[in-house]
């Protein structure tokens, strides 16, 4: 029994070491050529973001902030980090966390109030990663209804941000002519279960970069994707 209990835990103990190893210990941009890029919020805490943009070994090519949630919630380092990431250079996109159950229009007007065009290097991001109580059908209504009112009011498609399992099982289908960016915390690329075409990876949670302190989200482009794609045209 004792002998069991041993092998138990030792299997154990490795399960979880190769589990986190896969998961985070990912440093793709210290070994490839992509082009890669940053998800920041108030969880990074305090910034050096002069750090940042000189230590990325010069692949560092975007960075996503955080500038709202549902109707009412501002992300308190928005107005702090986009200035300076601005300020040292760096292309600076914003997003937006979905909540399907509140009013589009609600958090359109939310998200509007914070990301002004004229500070957006990138085009938009929503983030959807959760059903907020929603059937599947009722949840793809609600997305596509706000997904149409950020095109309306920023004149290009937003990207859409959101975990592999989470799309294969309440989006697939209805993305059509929108870019996805897949969260897949694993060594393999993400593949879709439709075979729709991934624009962009976060491929660890738990990275590291000079600049910040503890974890960071790590993305970068697939295939022969470019920035070019995702440059926020002004309207003049």
């Amino acid at each position: 029994m004792r002998t069991k209990r041993i092998s138990f835990l030792i299997f154990l103990s490795t399960f979880i070491y190769l589990s986190a190893n896969a998961q985070y210990g990912v440093q793709c941009e210290d070994t490839c050529n992509h082009v890669h890029g940053l998800d920041m919020s108030h969880y990074q805490g305090s910034v050096w973001w002069e750090t940042v943009a000189e230590n990325s070994n010069h692949k560092l090519n975007f960075v996503y902030l955080k500038a709202t949630e549902g109707g009412a919630r501002i992300d308190k380092r928005y107005l702090e980090n986009i200035e300076a990431a601005k300020r040292v250079g760096m292309n600076v996109g914003s997003y937006h966390f979905y909540r399907p159950a509140v009013p589009q229009i609600e958090q359109l007007r939310n998200f509007r109030m914070q990301c002004r065009p004229q500070e957006q290097d990138l085009i938009p991001m929503v983030d959807v990663e959760t059903t907020g109580g929603l059937q599947r059908d009722a949840l793809r209504d609600s997305l596509q209804k706000f997904l149409q009112l950020m095109t309306a009011e920023y004149g290009v498609r937003p990207l859409v941000y959101t975990y592999t399992n989470f799309y294969d099982r309440y989006l697939s289908g209805i993305l059509d002519g929108y870019k996805l960016f897949i969260a897949q915390y694993s060594r393999q690329e993400p593949v879709l279960k439709d075979g729709r075409d991934i624009f962009a990876w976060q491929y660890t949670g738990k990275g590291h970069i000079n600049g910040v302190k503890g974890y960071v989200d790590k993305s970068r482009l697939m295939g022969r994707h470019s920035m070019r794609e995702i440059r926020f045209r002004k309207r003049r």
